[in-house]
């Protein structure tokens, strides 16, 4: 007797393209279809639910809509809009479908996630008591980041925000932490320049680069931020160390107002729609550290934010500020008289707190926010007098030096050592009793010249974390030898 094969039945939600417009298709039918669900637009093109009136569906194209034709008839697929993930794509630069740019061949995933997923629950999640070490001196030393915090870097144009992402990158060598660099909307000029720096310096070896610039698509440029989340959160549930740089979402809201209008939402101010504040703080909230019980995993984020003129009291498009943990401010008037980082410390905050700072940086950055602030106040009250008093005269020299010392040159991350010897230096009053000239070679030379000659004394620093009495007079002894030889100084 003759089998007869039968095909399985395959049950689809259909519809038909009513309107195409911006990226943004209208289609009426699909019954069944929820948001972010996929729809097969057209062979080998793919759509996403992003929204629904009370006769139509809103279809964001992922890819080119010129495909895409008024009366095609559309299916909706099972599952929603996921991307390959897995430890393939570190050292990778991929798009917001996690397909490759770099020309370095096909990236097998893993495992898939889909790329909006609900962040971890309160009872998931553990304390952050872990420091986030940027290698930037003004960042660890006075605004300090633990693992998983989410900090806000905020200020105008060229003031150096993207740096402090790209310093923080550099600085994660042999700390076992992945970095995830997030390129939103911006020049692709702009974009190659970066990644050169961060394959110059190596640090290519522990990143993963996700890219949506200016020329793509709307869809894209929109979904990156959420694609770079869900890579991630793969090594984050995998116990892994994570940190996310987002450069950055005034691009990302400003794409999303455009989309909003395409979809006909009404704008509220600057014409951003209502949900601003939803999708950002729906990708904030993903951040964190996981319990032990979820493998003790973390991402941490530093997501940017462009200013207009200075002006940190106007329009933050999606209210970041009141998401995230703290933010950095970066001033325009600092960068331009040339105090780089441009940071400004008065305005600047970390909700997390030195808690997450070794004992050795805690203790000799115990007062640095403050003195410095109290120096900003007296030079601009001494800016009009020609005598001053011997006091104030030491007062104001002291807080030159420290300005001084938390000048630092980009790319040039420092370790927890160099930091720590450069700032008991200056508490114990080292350098304000040089001369200019001596106080950038005591800078730049005193580390280099601790490994050359007590290579001992710097791994006991960097094993124990403590200035204990014996690691002190060492160091002591060590600022004696340096003044002592006539090279250095």
């Amino acid at each position: 007797m003759q089998e007869i094969n039968i095909r399985p039945l395959e049950i689809k939600d259909v519809g038909t393209v009513k309107e195409i417009k911006g990226g943004v298709i209208k289609i009426g039918g699909l019954a069944s279809c929820v948001n972010g669900q996929l729809i097969e637009l057209a062979p080998d093109l793919m759509g996403m639910v992003i929204g629904f009136t009370k006769k139509e569906v809103l279809v964001l194209v992922l890819g080119d809509e010129n495909k895409v034709h008024i009366g095609d008839t559309v299916y909706g697929e099972e599952g929603v809009f996921s991307i390959p993930v897995g430890n393939n794509f570190i050292g990778r630069i991929v798009n917001t479908f996690g397909q490759p740019l770099d020309g370095k061949g096909k990236i097998e995933g893993i495992d898939s996630y889909p790329i909006f997923r609900n962040a971890p629950g309160v009872l998931d999640r553990a304390l952050i008591l872990e420091p986030f070490l940027t290698g930037t001196k003004i960042i660890d030393t006075c605004i300090p980041l633990g693992k998983g915090q989410r900090e806000l870097i905020l200020g105008d144009r060229v003031t150096g925000k993207t740096s402090l992402v790209i310093d923080a990158i550099i600085n994660q060598k042999d700390k076992d932490v992945i970095c995830i660099y997030c390129w939103v909307g911006g020049s692709q000029s702009a974009f190659l320049k970066i990644v050169e720096q961060l394959k110059q310096s190596g640090a290519m070896d522990w990143t993963i680069i996700v890219s949506a610039s200016a020329s793509s698509s709307p869809a894209e440029q929109y979904l990156v931020p959420y694609a770079a989340c869900a890579l991630g959160e793969y090594f984050m549930d995998h116990g892994r160390d994570v940190f996310c740089g987002f450069d950055n979402l005034s691009r990302h809201a400003w794409i999303y107002r455009e989309l909003s209008l395409l979809l006909e939402r009404s704008p509220g101010r600057e014409a951003y729609p209502g949900d601003a504040f939803y999708i950002h703080s729906q990708l904030m909230e993903r951040a964190g550290k996981l319990s032990e019980e979820k493998g003790s995993g973390s991402m941490t984020f530093l997501p940017i934010v462009e200013t207009q003129e200075g002006d940190i009291t106007g329009l933050i498009q999606s209210n970041l500020v009141s998401i995230t943990d703290g933010q950095i401010y970066l001033n325009a008037a600092l960068f331009n008289e040339g105090f780089r980082p441009a940071i400004d410390l008065g305005l600047s905050v970390s909700r997390i707190g030195s808690k997450v700072q070794c004992d050795a940086i805690k203790k000799v950055s115990l007062s640095l926010k403050r003195e410095f602030a109290q120096y900003k106040e007296l030079a601009g009250l001494t800016t009009i007098k020609t005598k001053l008093s011997a006091d104030i005269e030491l007062r104001l020299k002291r807080g030159q030096t420290l300005k001084y010392f938390f000048i630092q040159d980009k790319s040039k991350p420092l370790s927890v050592e160099e930091m720590v010897v450069l700032f008991y230096a200056f508490n114990k009053e080292v350098p304000q009793i040089l001369e200019e000239s001596q106080r950038e070679k005591f800078k730049l030379g005193i580390y280099d010249f601790l490994l050359k000659n007590y290579p001992d004394l710097v791994e006991e620093l960097a094993v124990q974390k403590l200035l204990t009495g014996g690691i002190e007079r060492g160091l002591d002894k060590a600022f004696e030898e340096f003044f002592a030889g006539s090279d250095n100084v």
